[in-house]
């Protein structure tokens, strides 16, 4: 670009990589929230809707808290590994910015898929049925407002190799 006889040179913008690097992070946990379901005694997904069920009666005999761990889809370690690999392109320039981007992408990466795993993990509780039939199951499913306590009589119900306890 001339301006007075002068040659301007335009860098690269960096507020440009800014802008690029959100609208990247917002796209991926989008789909990250979009990945994640429920696993609640009390939700059904959409295919499970208006479907038989085979339902078993029972009391409940143990109660415990548990965690259920996070997912580990690649989606969190790809979208840190791509900020981590922007935020280190912007560091130093020639081969210590090429460095830097593998680097920042590494350690993006790894971290994303700490953030993922924390992010998407949920309270569980598992549940001690002693069936009306005699056998004693356990299934652990996403705490919820619902609350279960020893002695309390409890359907539970299997639906395409899933198991829930609801009362």
């Amino acid at each position: 670009m001339c301006m007075h006889g002068q040659i301007l040179v335009m860098q690269e913008d960096i507020p440009v990589k800014k802008l690029s690097l959100c609208v990247v992070v917002a796209g991926l946990l989008l789909m990250l929230g979009g990945c994640m379901s429920t696993l609640t005694g009390d939700s059904y997904s959409r295919d499970d809707a208006r479907r038989p069920q085979t339902v078993q009666f029972g009391m409940v005999e143990y109660v415990r808290p548990v965690v259920i761990e996070g997912t580990k889809t690649g989606i969190g370690a790809g979208t840190g590994a791509v900020v981590g690999g922007i935020g280190g392109s912007t560091v130093g320039g020639g081969k210590g910015a090429a460095v830097a981007t593998v680097l920042g992408a590494v350690a993006g990466g790894v971290a994303g898929g700490m953030v993922e795993e924390g992010a998407t993990k949920k309270q569980g509780v598992e549940i001690t049925v002693r069936l009306d039939s005699g056998q004693i199951i356990a299934i652990v499913q996403q705490a919820s407002a619902t609350t279960f306590n020893v002695g309390d009589r409890v359907r539970v119900l299997t639906l395409n190799g899933e198991t829930r306890v609801a009362q």
